[in-house]
């Protein structure tokens, strides 16, 4: 009987020790300093989440790589500082006359070909000349076909002497074009939350800014602002975030963006609504 009691107490014993056991303890746990801080790939994506990038765990300065991404520079650079809220840190994308700073996220294959993006943005001053200056801030493809979809971008337009936001496209069957608004001003200056949809069932693009959506910015196959030609995603396998003006001898004569907070998944990340 005493044998039988202890065998009973260790069982218990061990019930317990089970149950302490904290349920995030598991061979497929987001390893330490990864979560919320760095970008999440992979094995560690949950919830459809394909890259999380807060930049808070990379040094200060000069940056060309982070944990799933690179970079794409010309007459540009990429830098982590201190973010100007106090909290964290940010990325600064700083580029001169018509140059380019990207971050490149390679390798992405999201299911079904689609995914949406969310990333916070401040663009310090948009160009004023020449007429027409173009400018992209996300920049999607993939190898099958050169086809470059714009989710974020836009124009100066003189008649107006404003920028506006709009989504675009170049080396497609559509042609190159922007498909700028008049209702959607790009205001330089300020921090907005931005989000995009890339929806392959229409090949329908969809913008959203602090939560809200933008539906004079959406594009789909037969709604865009180029050809008479279908508008058609590539397969895509890259997303580039930053900035690059195309226009020789702009002004301003250079550009900084600041970015914060990038999230790529296969549903909506939210965190937008004020």
């Amino acid at each position: 009987m005493t044998r039988m009691r202890k065998i009973a107490a260790a069982l218990l014993a061990s019930s317990a020790a089970l149950l302490a056991i904290p349920p995030t303890a598991s061979a497929t746990s987001v390893p330490q300093g990864t979560q919320n801080t760095q970008a999440t790939y992979g094995a560690h994506a949950t919830q459809g989440t394909l890259v999380r990038e807060s930049f808070d765990r990379l040094p200060l300065g000069p940056v060309t790589a982070g944990r799933g991404w690179t970079t794409d520079t010309a007459n540009g650079s990429l830098t982590v500082e201190p973010s100007a809220t106090g909290h964290g840190r940010e990325l600064r994308l700083h580029t001169e006359g018509n140059g380019r700073a990207f971050l490149v996220l390679t390798d992405l294959a999201p299911a079904g070909n689609s995914f949406w993006a969310r990333l916070r943005l401040r663009v310090d001053r948009f160009p004023t000349a020449p007429d027409w200056a173009h400018w992209t801030i996300a920049e999607a493809s993939g190898s099958d076909t050169p086809t470059l979809v714009r989710p974020l971008g836009g124009q100066y337009v003189p008649t107006s002497r404003a920028n506006f936001w709009g989504v675009g496209s170049d080396l497609g069957p559509t042609g190159d074009w922007t498909a700028w608004k008049t209702t959607a001003p790009a205001t330089a200056g300020t921090w907005s939350c931005v989000e995009f949809h890339l929806d392959a069932t229409d090949n329908r693009v969809t913008v959203y800014q602090d939560g809200v959506e933008r539906s004079d910015l959406t594009v789909s196959t037969k709604d865009h602002g180029g050809t008479a030609d279908d508008f058609v995603f590539p397969r895509f396998d890259k997303l580039k975030l930053g900035w690059q003006l195309y226009q020789a001898n702009p002004t301003p004569s250079s550009y900084d963006v600041r970015m914060d907070d990038v999230a790529l998944s296969t549903r909506r990340v939210g965190g937008c609504a004020s």
